[in-house]
């Protein structure tokens, strides 16, 4: 019988501890929620100090306070907004840059094909308005003709050159 009057007590003990920190948790929660409603209504307070509203009420000190709050505000805004703008330049540098690169290396031909192509390639003469005909062996026959084309600097051309031109 002893033993359970000692577990009653024991069990009526804690019960009555924890009912008591329920009555002190409850008077904790009680102000905690007064604090963060103070707070609540302090942070709404400023908010509207910040879009303008409700300015009169507040002294010179704290007007010049608020507007270093927003100086600062606006100074960090800035900052960030600069540097997902820079950051962003920076990815599409490097994107042109890539696409110049494959651009350039697409269109240079590989060095077997310039040097197939190098060996077709034979520099043509420009033979401007020269009449061949006249030069040698038509009219005036003096060479007044050939005179003129070499003062003109353009390249006369040999004796045997012209035959073959001629049986083209």
């Amino acid at each position: 019988m002893e033993r359970i009057l000692e577990r009653y007590e024991r069990h009526s003990y804690s019960e009555r501890q924890l009912n008591g920190d329920d009555r002190q948790s409850q008077g904790s929660w009680t102000l905690e929620h007064a604090k963060l409603k103070a707070r609540i209504e302090l942070l709404q307070k400023s908010q509207r100090h910040f879009i303008g509203e409700d300015l009169d009420s507040l002294t010179l000190k704290e007007l010049q306070n608020l507007e270093q709050q927003i100086d600062m505000a606006l100074r960090r805004l800035r900052l960030r907004k600069d540097k997902a703008l820079q950051d962003q330049n920076n990815v599409l540098s490097k994107e042109i840059k890539e696409k110049e690169m494959e651009l350039s290396q697409s269109q240079t031909p590989p060095v077997e094909e310039e040097q197939q192509t190098h060996h077709h390639n034979i520099p043509s003469f420009h033979l401007g308005t020269l009449n061949l005909g006249e030069m040698y062996g038509g009219a005036g026959g003096d060479g007044e003709i050939l005179e003129e084309t070499r003062r003109e600097g353009q390249p006369v051309m040999p004796h045997w050159m012209l035959q073959l031109m001629n049986q083209l």
